[in-house]
C-alpha cells in the first residue's frame, strides 16, 4: 500500500499543477513579474546605472514561478472548505490531490528555492521567511479560524506580507546586480506594485449579485463602492509611478497604458454585466509588469 501511494504522489501533484498552476501561463506570468518588477526598481532608482536583465533576473523568474506555485498550494489548503462549495473543480476541492500531497510539494519546493538561490543565502532567507509566514498564517486560520475567512479586509491585511516579501526578494536581487544601496525608491516601487495588485483583488471579486455565502467586498462596500475602489487603486499606482519615475519624460507615459484595461472592463461592467470581466484583472497586471520592464530598460 505504501508503495502504491508513493507511486501515486507524482500523478496527484501533476493534477494539482495542471488545475491550479498551469505551467505555460504561470511561467509567462512569473517571468513578466520578475523582469517587470526588477525593471520597476531600476525605473525609480535615481542613482541607477543603465539596467539590463541578466542571469540573476532569470534565476529570479524561476524562483517566482516556484514560489507562486507554493503560495497557490497554501491558498488552496486555506480555502478548501470554501472551494468545495464555490470552486469544486479545483484539484484539492475535488479530491484529485490531498493536503498531505501539498505539504510534500511545499517542502520539496522550498528545497528547490534554496538551491536556486544558494549563491545568495540572505535572499533565500527572505523566501523562507515568506513561506514560513504564509504557512503560519494558514495554520492559525485552520486551527482557530482567525481571521474569519469572511472578513476579507482583515484577511487581506494578514496576507499582505507575503507579496511584499516576494518584492523585497526581487529588490535584493536588483541591488546585488546594480551594486546600489537600499533607498526610498525601493519602498515606492513596492507601493506601486501592491496598489496595482490591489486592483486585481477587488475587481476579481466584483459582482452585482453575490451568491449566498460568496466572499466579495460588495457585501461591505456595495457594488459602487467596490467598483470605485477597484478603479482608484490602478490610477493611484500609475500616478505614483509617473511622479517618481526616473525614465525619460516621453517614456514615462508608458506607465499609463495598462489603465486601458480596467477602463474597458469598467465600461463593460457599467453596461450591465453581472460580474467584472474575469480576464481583465490578470491582463492589467501583465501589462503593468510589461510597462515596468520597458521603463527599466530606458534607464
Amino acid at each position: 500500500m505504501r508503495a502504491t501511494l508513493d507511486r501515486g504522489l507524482p500523478v496527484r501533484l501533476a493534477r494539482f499543477v495542471r488545475g491550479s498552476h498551469p505551467p505555460v501561463p504561470s511561467l509567462a506570468f512569473a517571468v513578466l513579474w520578475a523582469y517587470g518588477v526588477t525593471g520597476l526598481f531600476a525605473a525609480l532608482d535615481p542613482g541607477a546605472p543603465p539596467w539590463r536583465p541578466g542571469a540573476g533576473t532569470a534565476v529570479a523568474a524561476a524562483t517566482v514561478f516556484v514560489d507562486l506555485m507554493l503560495m497557490r498550494a497554501l491558498d488552496d489548503v486555506r480555502d478548501l472548505d470554501y472551494d468545495r462549495r464555490f470552486n469544486p473543480g479545483r484539484p484539492l476541492a475535488s479530491g484529485a490531490v490531498r493536503t498531505g500531497d501539498l505539504a510534500v510539494l511545499c517542502v520539496a519546493g522550498a528545497a528547490v528555492l534554496l538551491l536556486l538561490n544558494a549563491a545568495r543565502p540572505w535572499r533565500a532567507g527572505i523566501l523562507l521567511a515568506q513561506l514560513g509566514y504564509a504557512a503560519g498564517a494558514i495554520a492559525v486560520h485552520r486551527r482557530w479560524g482567525r481571521p474569519s475567512a469572511d472578513d476579507l479586509f482583515r484577511g487581506l491585511l494578514v496576507s499582505l506580507p507575503a507579496p511584499v516579501l516576494l518584492h523585497l526578494y526581487l529588490y535584493a536581487g536588483y541591488l546585488d546586480a546594480s551594486g546600489g544601496e537600499p533607498g526610498v525608491h525601493g519602498a515606492v516601487a513596492v507601493v506601486v506594485a501592491v496598489l496595482a495588485a490591489g486592483h486585481a483583488e477587488f475587481a476579481g471579486k466584483l459582482t452585482r449579485r453575490p451568491r449566498a455565502g460568496e466572499r466579495t467586498y460588495v457585501t461591505t462596500l456595495g457594488v459602487k463602492g467596490t467598483a470605485a475602489l477597484a478603479l482608484t487603486l490602478p490610477v493611484l499606482s500609475a500616478a505614483v509611478l509617473v511622479a517618481c519615475s526616473q525614465a525619460p519624460a516621453g517614456w514615462t507615459l508608458v506607465a499609463l497604458a495598462p489603465l486601458a484595461v480596467p477602463a474597458a472592463a469598467a465600461r463593460s461592467f457599467a453596461r450591465g454585466r453581472t460580474r467584472w470581466p474575469s480576464a481583465a484583472p490578470g491582463a492589467y497586471l501583465l501589462l503593468c509588469f510589461a510597462s515596468y520592464l520597458v521603463l527599466g530598460l530606458t534607464r
